[in-house]
């Protein structure tokens, strides 16, 4: 993996950037630099041929200094040490610029679900939970589910772990099912929180959302519910993708037909999908087109410095973790690209997360009306503080709301000090 590629790597270079505006000196950010704990654990599981097979899988809290770690849990083929610090390090800055009390982490397993029958990926499940049961629990480390898991898994893994410990545990995990205690909204809640924050910097920018041309990359659960509530709100979404492709119309794309068809069956690809005035196109032309707003809602490092400058959006608002190079920020902040970088337009899941975790906890149940209010009310005042002290600082989105986060994150451990 090149230096460009390895997203940890770009953590640290946007952490020095911010840390030397802040006038902070090596030792007053050292420790933010490496993650606390890394657990690589082995996963063997009976496969259904009578087989044995071992996967291999992570979980890395990078900071617990303002709370509980809090992150995902993905599988998928591609999951790798530098990529789970990198999602680690992300999810601590992520809690801290929309201020919950929550530190970072992480986890994976070297996995491909499509491969994989439901008993398959429930025995990894299980035994992936037991191995890292160790590290997590309400008040240690709380799961969350990611690219390749699902609301299922996570009933899963809080079974697992409360087998483990012998009594009901709601709150070892978010994103469960609403049966085992999940929060109403929780499904939606990074899509909703993305288009709340598109229309803030909309807002900001004096640019009327109706008909506005939209790309979406990828449609797993946050581009969809994304490009639903986009499309609700008069934008025009031009296109979107999948692992198979991407679809291109002009005059717009009807989102809840596409949507139905994904849904209607797993195997449903867009690659197959064909309607009048619908083109198949690349997913990297679909980054590359001339649109008002591009949200990329894939995987890491998707514009990077080999095709930055090919990047026509006025607006980028990151949906996934990570899906910008620190080379490629700096060629799209050269073309004076907005992009609100993903610590802020996707904190709406880990927020939702933490609301699930605060009624688990409290043994209360909240309608998801409030629960989307709750996650308006701090999403809007985010990227307000974010907003403002880029202005303030005339500095880009991303290092405004990198100022936000690493300084709680520094005040915080600085207030704990080093122990003994």
């Amino acid at each position: 993996m090149s230096k460009e590629y390895n997203p940890y790597d770009n953590v640290l270079r946007i952490v020095d950037e911010a840390a030397a505006i802040l006038g902070y000196s090596d030792n007053d950010i050292e420790s933010v630099k490496y993650p606390e704990r890394e657990l690589k654990v082995s996963v063997p599981v009976r496969m259904d041929d009578g087989s044995t097979r071992v996967f291999e899988g992570y979980r890395i809290q990078h900071s617990t200094s303002r709370g509980p770690a809090k992150g995902g849990i993905r599988f998928h083929p591609d999951v790798n040490p530098d990529e789970v610090r990198a999602l680690a390090a992300w999810m601590t800055f992520k809690c801290a610029v929309v201020n919950i009390p929550y530190g970072g982490g992480k986890g994976g397993v070297v996995c491909d679900p499509s491969q994989l029958s439901e008993d398959e990926i429930r025995a990894v499940t299980r035994r992936f939970t037991a191995a890292i049961a160790p590290l997590i629990g309400p008040e240690q480390d709380i799961p969350a589910p990611d690219v390749g898991t699902s609301p299922k898994i996570m009933g899963w893994m809080m079974d697992t772990y409360s087998m483990l410990k012998g009594h009901c545990i709601h709150g070892v995990v978010t994103g469960k099912p609403v049966e085992l205690g999940g929060a109403l909204g929780r499904s939606s809640a990074t899509g909703r929180g993305v288009m709340i924050t598109v229309k803030n910097i909309f807002k900001k920018l004096h640019i009327p959302l109706e008909n506005q041309p939209v790309a979406i990359q990828g449609m797993g659960n946050v581009g969809s519910t994304t490009a639903g509530l986009l499309y609700d709100e008069g934008m025009k979404i031009v296109a979107v993708s999948d692992v198979s492709g991407a679809i291109y119309c002009p005059g717009g794309l009807d989102i809840p037909d596409i949507t139905a068809y994904l849904s209607d069956n797993a195997n449903n690809l867009l690659k197959d999908y064909e309607r009048d005035n619908v083109v198949h196109i690349t997913n990297k032309a679909l980054l590359e087109l001339d649109v008002s707003l591009l949200v990329p809602a894939a995987l890491e490092n998707q514009i990077n410095c080999e095709n930055a400058d090919r990047i026509k959006a006025k607006i980028i608002v990151e949906a996934a973790n990570g899906p910008t190079t620190a080379d490629a920020d700096r060629i799209l902040n050269q073309k004076k690209v907005a992009v609100v970088p993903d610590i802020l337009a996707n904190a709406g899941g880990v927020v939702v997360s933490y609301f699930e975790w605060v009624q688990n906890i409290q043994s209360v149940s909240w309608t998801e009306k409030i629960v989307n209010e709750k996650l308006k009310d701090i999403m809007d005042r985010s990227f307000e503080a974010v907003w403002d002290l880029a202005v303030q600082r005339k500095v880009p989105l991303r290092t405004g709301a990198y100022l936000i986060a690493v300084k709680r994150v520094v005040d915080a451990k600085t207030a704990r000090a080093i122990w003994p």
